[in-house]
């Protein structure tokens, strides 16, 4: 039975747009997080695929403690996860079901985002206690295959993550997505000296058709 923490569940994550921020070197990151957060995006997710974000990890949480939750993500190990957590995460992502890591992420009373694609992976992770269950790669599917998911799954709480376009995002939600991740189609290239206030715009945007599709589902599933 899924018994995740009451403290486990992340503030507000239903109609939301995580960010998933991936670069070279964590150096980049805050420039780049503040001006997604100022186009209403609230949930970001550091890679750590990303150099240096255990380093930077600590003064992220400073800087964006009141207005963004900031987790990690790419966690493949439990040292991993340990290594988040006791640096100040605020949940952790498995692009993977490592119920090793679901089992200790959910011991601490963190939120935990566990991948995985097939409803045997899912099952297992949502019956592990994970808050949430990442879809992924969600550009192998369509948002149909939600819909079918939550036909004996329905209490599945599910995240498309992995070539979601902008475009995409209202038939995600549609389909009955809790939330949904983006990394490249909203950071472009910010990373690259990018506009950042085309960066504020594309998280404006995304943030805005989040929050309506999920409207409209909830008025429609209600």
């Amino acid at each position: 039975m899924h018994k995740p923490a009451p403290e486990s569940c992340p503030p507000a994550l239903d109609g939301q747009v995580i960010a998933v921020l991936r670069t070279n070197h964590a150096d980049d990151y805050l420039p780049v997080i503040e001006s997604i957060v100022a186009g209403g995006v609230r949930f970001i997710e550091l890679t750590l695929t990303t150099k240096g974000v255990f380093d930077r990890l600590p003064e992220i949480r400073r800087t964006f403690g009141e207005t963004a939750e900031i987790g990690i993500g790419t966690v493949t190990s439990p040292d991993q996860a340990h290594r988040a957590l006791d640096l100040g995460a605020q949940f952790i992502v498995t692009p993977s079901m490592n119920l090793d890591v679901v089992h200790l992420v959910v011991s601490r009373q963190v939120p935990i985002i566990a991948g995985g694609l097939s409803p045997t992976e899912l099952l297992a992770g949502w019956r592990a206690g994970a808050t949430a269950l990442k879809v992924f790669p969600a550009s192998t599917v369509q948002p149909d295959y939600l819909r079918q998911l939550h036909g004996p799954f329905p209490e599945m709480q599910l995240i498309p993550s992995g070539g979601v376009s902008i475009e995409d995002v209202p038939g995600w939600f549609r389909a009955g997505a809790l939330a949904v991740s983006l990394g490249g189609p909203l950071v472009g290239d910010a990373f690259r000296g990018g506009s950042l206030a085309a960066l504020t715009e594309r998280a404006r945007r995304v943030t805005d058709l989040a929050r309506a599709a999920a409207t409209e589902h909830r008025r429609r599933t209600s």
